[in-house]
């Protein structure tokens, strides 16, 4: 058996219960779990679709240009269906989205233009601006615009809904999505509303985001809107897809706890999925207070975590943005007071290195000539010497220095640090802000470990 092209494999993506991170619920937590779609995400459902109807209409000729905003995954679907049908593509894109998404989009054939991403959706510098403009001046060529195109919701109230649908046998009780445009929650939701009016649909929005706002009062409250690092979900304004009669409830998630959670689904569910899976999943966490025992909940896992390695994935960036809570190697050091650093000079006697070791009761001594870290003395490298030459005791420390220990970032987490330490090297060096040295050794970070 086999396919005709890569668009027939969109679509019949598996429902994989949650075990770990949800043992605690009373119900049963499952995740439609999308990136197993070949562009790895929910979008690659009503990227066709909306192409398809396109065609249909006559709003696209073969040959020509396909033209939207998109913040990574909508442009990977209609690029797919693109390289099959033979169209090209121009996408416009937000500097806040994850490099990745716009590298994966070049590498099949898209260009690419990124514009800012704090400014009004009217500014002609917005993606929004940008990409209709591209659309008057291209020649043929089709301004998709996802957010107000209704195939959008229609591509899953024909797919996502009835999948949902006949995979939990109609058990379904709630459908939860972290919703941008709008597409995934009215279309899904809307179907399986039909099907059972009791079911619960729940909207995960972020903060920085005005839907929450305009489905509690109706009103379009711009001071609602400000810069958010979470991506694939939460507007700026309430695109046409939307039918919040469909929604029960909204509930928003903070950057850092979206983050934090996608990364604890990838660790303990081994689920590789996106921001915005992390988002949903701690939104569901938040109205946990509302589920019984024989709930079925569905959640959306949009797209796959590889879009997002170098941001939620990568410790560094995490850090930087106050997500990550872990030891450095200025953590360690910071209960020691003001107490110097114990150094010797290479001019100085093997003798002395070993009273120093004894009246500070420490291993390792780094060797420093003029503010230099050019060598190191430790406990076991002199003993070994000493029991092959008892004389070397008047010996300088140039003679039987050992190689000087690695110097790392002040901030260099102490997992990091793990890596700098073996049987030849027991310790590392690092430097404050005044320029003073400072140690750390295999103790310090077994210590902190067990902690």
């Amino acid at each position: 058996m086999w396919l005709n092209n890569i668009l027939e494999t969109i679509g019949d993506t598996p429902l994989i219960k949650l075990n770990k991170i949800t043992k605690h619920l009373p119900c049963t937590v499952l995740a439609k779990v999308e990136y197993f779609n070949p562009g790895n995400s929910i979008k690659d459902r009503m990227a066709l679709k909306m192409l398809e109807v396109a065609e249909q209409e006559g709003k696209i000729k073969p040959g020509g240009t396909i033209i939207e905003g998109t913040s990574g995954n909508t442009g990977m679907g209609l690029a797919l269906a693109a390289c099959v049908k033979g169209y090209k593509c121009i996408f416009t894109t937000t500097d806040k989205q994850s490099k990745e998404k716009a590298d994966i989009l070049k590498a099949v054939g898209a260009e690419v233009i990124v514009c800012p991403t704090n400014v009004e959706p009217e500014d002609p510098r917005s993606y929004y601006s940008v990409s209709k403009r591209l659309a008057t001046e291209v020649p043929n060529s089709w301004y998709v615009n996802q957010y107000d195109n209704l195939a959008n919701r229609l591509a899953h109230y024909e797919q996502t809904g009835p999948e949902i649908w006949e995979q939990t046998e109609g058990k379904v009780t709630h459908l939860v999505v972290a919703t941008g445009t709008g597409g995934t929650i009215v279309g899904t939701g809307k179907y399986l509303k039909e099907k059972n009016p009791k079911i619960k649909v729940w909207a995960i929005d972020s903060y920085g985001s005005l839907l929450k706002k305009y489905f509690d009062t109706g009103e379009l409250d711009h001071k609602e809107v400000y810069p958010y690092i979470s991506e694939g979900f939460g507007e700026d304004f309430v695109p046409e897809n939307y039918d919040m009669s469909v929604i029960d409830a909204f509930t928003k998630v903070t950057d850092k706890e979206g983050a934090i959670m996608a990364r604890r689904i990838a660790k303990e569910e081994g689920m590789f999925c996106g921001y915005s899976a992390g988002s949903c999943l701690q939104g569901l966490l938040q109205l946990k207070d509302q589920l019984k025992k024989d709930d079925v909940v569905v959640l959306i896992f949009h797209d796959h975590g590889s879009r997002y390695e170098g941001k939620v994935y990568n410790d560094q960036w995490m850090m930087e943005r106050g997500f990550l809570e872990v030891k450095t190697f200025k953590d360690l050091i910071s209960g020691r007071g003001t107490q110097k650093l114990v150094t010797i000079t290479s001019s100085q006697t093997v003798m002395e290195a070993i009273n120093l070791m004894k009246k500070y009761d420490i291993e390792n001594i780094p060797v420093i000539d003029n503010d230099n870290n050019v060598g190191s003395i430790s406990e076991s490298g002199l003993f070994n010497k000493i029991l092959n030459n008892a004389e070397i005791k008047n010996d300088t420390i140039a003679s039987v220095m050992e190689k000087n220990y690695p110097e790392v970032a002040f901030n260099t987490p102490v997992e990091r640090l793990s890596s700098f330490i073996n049987k030849e090297n027991g310790a590392v060096l690092s430097k404050d802000d005044t320029g003073s040295y400072h140690i750390v050794t295999k103790y310090d970070i077994i210590q902190s470990l067990a902690k």
